[in-house]
């Protein structure tokens, strides 16, 4: 069973956290609330939803409480890829893949990653 699902809001706020826990509400709400007109009581609701999720921890730290990502950030953008693919593309591909193809811009960085990821299918495919 999967990670409870997350709304654009919550991944955003999500996002920021994996990247700067362990992170207070105060520090939060300083560092990414309220460049987005977010109020402070409102990052307090999303964090405590997203750890009721589990998708965060909470400790006492120096004075306040301490939030950390209970994933990492590449955990965590499979999951949300995986979600994407299962429930908004029936869990077929081909109309991702031709995203990247047709739309996408990718680097010579991600083209070589999409290229041993390839590799890496095809001799799954050859064990079995």
């Amino acid at each position: 069973m999967g990670m409870p699902p997350l709304g654009d809001q919550e991944l955003e706020l999500l996002r920021f956290i994996t990247e700067h826990s362990p992170i207070t509400v105060r520090e939060a709400y300083e560092n990414y609330g309220k460049d987005r007109g977010l109020a402070r009581t409102t990052i307090l609701t999303m964090m405590e939803r997203l750890r009721n999720k589990g998708y965060l921890t909470r400790s006492e730290g120096k004075g306040a409480n301490e939030y950390s990502a209970c994933l990492t950030r590449s955990a965590l953008m499979r999951g949300v890829v995986r979600g994407f693919v299962k429930e908004t593309l029936g869990g077929t591909l081909s109309p991702f893949v031709a995203y990247i193809a047709e739309e996408a811009s990718v680097s010579p960085q991600e083209l070589e990653e999409l290229k041993r990821l390839v590799e890496e299918l095809e001799s799954r495919e050859e064990e079995n």
